[in-house]
């Protein structure tokens, strides 16, 4: 099958205290990408953005907090901004195949 590429985007709210929290994003069990939040303002939340470039199927999106830590993450509003696929539940992304 040909990969295809998608362009994921999400919003991340972070509450912190103390040393500034960093935080993994996992694609199925592939470590994808590390950040770490600088952030003080609880009202702020990023828009992440992953650009991923894989075969059609299902694939598992899960973020967690990189211990040790004082603080609590959510995710919100995943959803794909470009590309053949779809978030049909929250973490759950599905790649079909582009149409042409």
């Amino acid at each position: 099958m040909t990969k295809q590429y998608i362009r994921l985007l999400s919003d991340v709210y972070c509450k912190w205290e103390g040393l500034p929290p960093s935080y993994r994003v996992y694609v199925n069990d592939e470590l994808f990408a590390e950040r770490t939040w600088i952030w003080e303002d609880s009202a702020i939340y990023l828009e992440e953005l992953l650009q991923i470039e894989a075969e059609p199927g299902e694939y598992q999106i899960r973020y967690e907090l990189v211990p040790p830590n004082l603080a609590q993450l959510e995710v919100k509003n995943m959803r794909v901004e470009h590309g053949p696929g779809q978030v049909d539940k929250p973490g759950h992304l599905r790649i079909e195949n582009a149409t042409t």
